[in-house]
């Protein structure tokens, strides 16, 4: 009797943590919450370039679960501003604004899902935009047009995962040097040699207040502009031929960077400040940053998983990882919010923001912010990729291309009788739950949480 009585426990208790959801996906549920069904994340008047981080770490949640409800938000939320004409609601070229090309990373996802017209002539558009785009004299894209002849570590991220995707889709084989060469030249005319830190951003002209008159490079090392630049590399970087002569040269750019943030990075929580290496007056403002500690977990978790990085490396991102969750991750009315993100910081424009100390701590933190939130979830997906890579390792995986199909899953859907009739999540969730029943109780009890119990 005793016996039975454990195992029920035993039992009971598993399943109890198989339903218990990872971070990625309680994150998520509170951006379903708090911008529901079709509403675009940030707004409904604005083809933001936040909603494309939210939407990016989607993608990567509904690759890990299997879940098709992280694709159909996508769907939905990119459907808000694309019409069928592949006219974008909101965006305008003309602006040469580098941050709209970010969006363009889930219009092509959509493409290649759906096969869709209106999202490949999306995507031309905004292929279109960098064609035209302001740049440099050596070729570096302005930031905006409205920020003449500076680069900035975010337009990277804006800008070079979207081209690189694009160019790869549609054989444009010698956009890859260009590609490069944006980074490239980033790094040279924003990098420290000192610390190896990146500056926020370069002026060629020198004509801006914060701008030194030497260097043209702002005064201070803004870790989300270093987060965004980061990101960027690996996101890029899954697109580039392997045989390309500046491939290399992308992943020494990596090597670099993660080196110096590495000497930034607290020993204590495993955190980074949002000004690094400062210890100027006012040095007691500065605070753990909860958006640029994301962008490096998720760039070193991905470099190591990529093999761009050493596998020593990893240890950065779990400390930084266990850091964000327990110092800006809260369970709050029911539901998990992300606390500590800045919101904006930036340099010029109206009123002038002149790159001071001072400057960059008066921006307000706020909770839920969506570059937060995004950041937070490309991280998450990433950290919990890692418990399940031994399980495929050295395995070879045939798939079927009608059996994973979603439209068929579809057509099954309405077809099928019994317990897991009506349910997207059931065909993936019982491939899952078959396969790794075969392997190890750990793993099965992960993705028994995508598969649809009866009641």
């Amino acid at each position: 009797m005793k016996k039975i009585i454990l195992s029920i426990s035993l039992f009971c208790s598993l399943i109890a943590t198989a339903q218990q959801a990872p971070l990625s996906e309680q994150v998520a549920q509170t951006v379903m919450n708090i911008w529901k069904d079709s509403i675009p994340v940030g707004g409904q008047n604005k083809w933001s370039y936040d909603m494309g981080v939210v939407l990016k770490g989607f993608e990567g949640i509904w690759m890990n679960s299997g879940n098709v409800k992280y694709f159909d938000a996508i769907q939905k939320k990119m459907d808000w501003f694309v019409q069928n004409d592949g006219s974008i609601k909101g965006y305008e070229k003309e602006e040469y604004n580098i941050d709209h090309v970010n969006n363009g990373k889930l219009v092509l996802l959509l493409y290649r899902v759906t096969g869709k017209e209106k999202y490949k002539k999306a995507a031309d558009l905004l292929r279109s935009q960098l064609a035209t785009h302001p740049r440099t004299k050596e070729g570096g894209f302005w930031h905006k047009k409205v920020y003449p002849y500076q680069m900035w570590l975010d337009g990277l991220y804006m800008g070079a995962p979207f081209y690189a995707e694009y160019a790869m889709l549609f054989n444009e084989d010698t956009a890859f040097n260009d590609i490069a060469n944006q980074f490239i030249w980033m790094e040279k005319n924003a990098r420290d040699e000192k610390t190896g830190l990146l500056h926020h951003a370069w002026d060629e002209s020198r004509q801006q207040k914060w701008a030194d008159k030497s260097t043209g490079r702002s005064p201070l090392f803004w870790s989300r502009a270093m987060g965004w630049y980061s990101d960027a590399l690996v996101d890029a970087l899954d697109y580039f031929p392997v045989n390309h002569p500046k491939r290399q040269a992308l992943i020494d750019i990596l090597n670099r960077l993660v080196d110096a943030i590495e000497k930034q990075q607290d020993k204590t929580t495993g955190l980074w400040y949002d000004i690094m290496n400062y210890k100027g007056p006012g040095k007691e403002k500065n605070y753990f940053e909860a958006s640029a500690s994301c962008q490096f977990v998720y760039a070193i978790a991905k470099g190591v998983r990529k093999g761009y990085l050493p596998a020593t490396k990893l240890l950065m991102a779990r400390q930084g990882y266990d850091g964000i969750a327990k110092q800006f991750i809260k369970v709050e009315n029911g539901q998990t919010n992300l606390h500590g993100t800045v919101k904006v910081s930036g340099l010029g424009g109206n009123p002038y923001r002149d790159g001071s100390f001072d400057y960059y701590m008066s921006e307000p933190v706020i909770v839920n912010d969506p570059k937060g939130i995004g950041a937070f979830l490309l991280a998450s997906y990433e950290m919990e990729k890692f418990p399940l890579l031994a399980t495929g390792k050295g395995k070879t995986v045939l798939l079927d291309r009608w059996f994973n199909s979603e439209k068929e899953k579809m057509l099954q859907e309405r077809k099928c009788t019994g317990i897991m009739c009506g349910k997207k999540e059931a065909i993936p969730g019982f491939i899952r739950w078959a396969i790794f029943l075969k392997t190890m109780v750990p793993d099965w009890l992960h993705w028994m949480q995508h598969l649809p119990l009866p009641v």
